[in-house]
């Protein structure tokens, strides 16, 4: 089918092989296509009953296995340079670094990355940017030499400073907290409530206005950035209607997904060292291979269970083997 659908690494297993398929890595909110109307009268294997349409999903062309904003495939059989590739949080495409607008400096940990197009559609982020993101890079001529300078904004490490005002506790005296006996009176209690009712009430973003940055090029953020976004009811909305609310979410970045994928099965196996030694698109393709294989082998046992088979080692054997095949001819498609 010409119309562009999406497909589980188990579905991409059992009912997709010989076909093209570009691995996508991540989509977020997306559920399986496989067997659904866009495939006709094909049934899915694995779950033959589907909704006719996900009408949720989103498609880019990324699923007709182009990337970055010079829609270009990947690897790119024209272009051989080595230019790597990262993958913007909010639309999950993948970015040459040559056209992210702007000069990368190296992190000194992996960063999430968002990509200006993304930036301009939830503009609000440019004034977080401005307190919490990585400086920009710009690219200037000395002589004959080019040189990366950082621009930093002045006082752009400092802060707004919320109103905070002593507690009562702080206002007594040496002799006042004797006789109290540590003991908070019912004033002190309420005017407690009533300022953590005001902080919670509190806009973060109101707080940070006034501090621009250079509105241009992807944003560069440092792990723990989500943490700052405000949280009150007004922001709440506006991330949901900028369709970024998964922001707020600690679990939905690439280092929660790393961790998933290795911290359990692996705790401190070799394969952690190995990792450090990669580069970031190197550990991801790492990262998602074991997460997709532990998917499969999971499907793999859920079929035995179902089918009433006896797992044995010569099944185990034939079952990698065939994962194995099915690797090669979706990565060497011109070897079929």
């Amino acid at each position: 089918t010409a119309e562009p659908a999406g497909v589980c690494l188990a579905c991409a297993n059992k009912c997709h092989e010989g076909h093209d398929i570009f691995e996508l890595y991540t989509k977020r909110n997306f559920r399986c296509d496989c067997g659904n109307g866009k495939f006709g009268d094909f049934q899915c294997h694995l779950t033959p009953v589907r909704d006719e349409e996900n009408i949720k999903n989103h498609y880019n062309h990324n699923f007709s296995g182009c990337y970055c904003t010079c829609d270009r495939p990947y690897p790119d059989t024209e272009n051989q340079d080595d230019d790597e590739m990262i993958q913007c949080i909010i639309c999950e495409d993948w970015l040459h670094s040559k056209h992210l607008g702007c000069t990368m400096a190296e992190p000194e940990e992996l960063q999430e990355m968002i990509c200006e197009a993304c930036m301009n559609k939830a503009p609000f982020l440019w004034t977080y940017a401005a307190h919490f993101a990585v400086p920009p890079v710009i690219n200037i001529r000395v002589g004959e030499e080019d040189v990366d300078v950082n621009i930093e904004e002045e006082n752009s490490n400092q802060l707004p400073e919320r109103d905070e005002e002593p507690s009562t506790s702080e206002m007594h005296t040496k002799d006042d907290t004797r006789s109290t006996s540590c003991k908070r009176t019912h004033e002190d209690t309420m005017s407690s409530f009533s300022k953590a009712l005001k902080k919670s009430a509190e806009c973060r973003l109101k707080e940070l206005q006034g501090l621009d940055r250079l509105r241009q090029g992807a944003v560069f953020w440092p792990y723990g950035w989500r943490s700052e976004l405000c949280t009150c009811t007004s922001c709440k909305r506006t991330y949901v209607a900028a369709e970024v609310q998964f922001l707020m979410d600690q679990s939905d970045t690439i280092l929660a997904y790393e961790k998933k994928g290795l911290e359990e099965p692996f705790g401190q196996h070799p394969l952690m060292t190995l990792l450090s030694s990669m580069d970031r698109v190197q550990q991801l393709e790492v990262v998602y291979g074991i997460n997709g294989l532990i998917s499969a082998v999971g499907e793999f046992f859920s079929q035995c269970v179902s089918e009433g088979k006896t797992v044995t080692a010569e099944g185990v054997h034939e079952f990698f083997k065939e994962l194995q095949e099915r690797k090669k001819r979706r990565t060497n498609p011109g070897n079929q």
